[in-house]
């Protein structure tokens, strides 16, 4: 039986009318930083449950056995971004190092930035003062990919996210990172042999990454994961070095199983008209699996979704035009 709508449940009213309300605690998937729990009552902080078959199981530890980059697809929600986060922490490899793909990404930035203009003006007002010049590593900093190929005695993992979003090119021009772990910084290679050794910053933190002779080499092949949604093909040179995992749409079976697993198993009572729901208007990328979640969460907190328009702007297709 599903919990009786909560009259309150509404913070905003639309009246015009100012109010101090006190926020709900938010759903698991949208907790951040020390609030985030494993979705059950009760849990600790830590990540959000993965669920995934073993035969897909298998095919990521062919991607990690083999040191290649595992291609993930599929359709949107099937959990292609999270599976990265599920490997960091399982293998305990620290935090995900997320590489955005968009129309103007490019291996250059993924590896790299170096901030010329800062320096040069950081070079004229140090002289000005009569102080040392700042160290060049002080305006170059590792992008996401270039991180994740800095030496270190463990892996670091690497989410190449929605590469199909990428130029047609892109591909290609990670093919060399990929094959060879190493790439050059040619503004640290230049630098005569008394600054061979230069500490630049990292990605995800200011920690600082020693570079000798503007190379940078891993010794552990990082743990990469590419997601795409298929709106592209790649070149066959390109997944020839990939192991490929196809992540199905979620049966019904899954998708009670995925919410029990994130709001635990009273969640379950009293949605099958949800579900129905969901599982009638979904079709091939028109439906993600977190738009179930959402409605189920809402039910929960005791929210009527028999309101009018409310359940269809939850479970709201994801194709065509807004």
């Amino acid at each position: 039986m599903s919990p009786e709508p909560t009259a309150d449940w509404r913070l905003f009213q639309g009246d015009g009318t100012q109010r101090r309300v006190t926020l709900p605690p938010a759903p698991p998937w949208r907790r951040f930083g020390s609030r985030r729990s494993g979705g059950v009552p009760g849990a600790g902080p830590g990540p959000l449950p993965y669920l995934i078959a073993p035969e897909h199981a298998d095919v990521v530890n062919a991607a990690l056995h083999l040191r290649r980059p595992l291609l993930v697809t599929g359709p949107a929600g099937t959990g292609k971004s999270s599976l990265a986060r599920a490997v960091a922490h399982e293998l305990d490899l620290g935090e995900v190092l997320r590489w955005p793909v968009n129309s103007r990404a490019s291996v250059q930035d993924a590896l790299y930035r170096y901030d010329a203009i800062g320096r040069l003006r950081e070079t004229t007002l140090s002289r000005d003062r009569g102080e040392a010049e700042p160290s060049i590593g002080s305006f170059v900093r590792l992008g996401a990919l270039g991180t994740a190929l800095v030496p270190g005695p463990r892996p670091r993992v690497l989410l190449v996210d929605e590469l199909d979003k990428g130029d047609v090119d892109l591909p290609n021009d990670l093919l060399t990172v990929f094959e060879e772990g190493v790439f050059e910084i040619p503004e640290l290679a230049r630098l005569p042999e008394s600054q061979s050794v230069v500490e630049v910053l990292a990605a995800d933190s200011n920690d600082l990454v020693t570079v000798e002779r503007g190379k940078v080499m891993c010794t552990e092949f990082p743990v990469v994961v590419i997601t795409s949604n298929g709106e592209r093909d790649f070149p066959p040179a390109f997944l020839r070095r990939c192991v490929r995992l196809d992540l199905p749409t979620p049966d019904e079976e899954r998708l009670r199983a995925i919410v029990a697993a994130h709001l635990g198993d009273d969640a379950l009572i009293g949605v099958e008209d949800i579900l129905r729901a969901f599982l009638q208007r979904r079709g091939p990328g028109e439906l993600a699996t977190d738009q179930l979640l959402n409605a189920v969460f809402l039910r929960a907190g005791g929210v009527d979704l028999d309101a009018e328009g409310l359940l269809d702007a939850v479970l709201h297709q994801l194709g065509g035009t807004v």
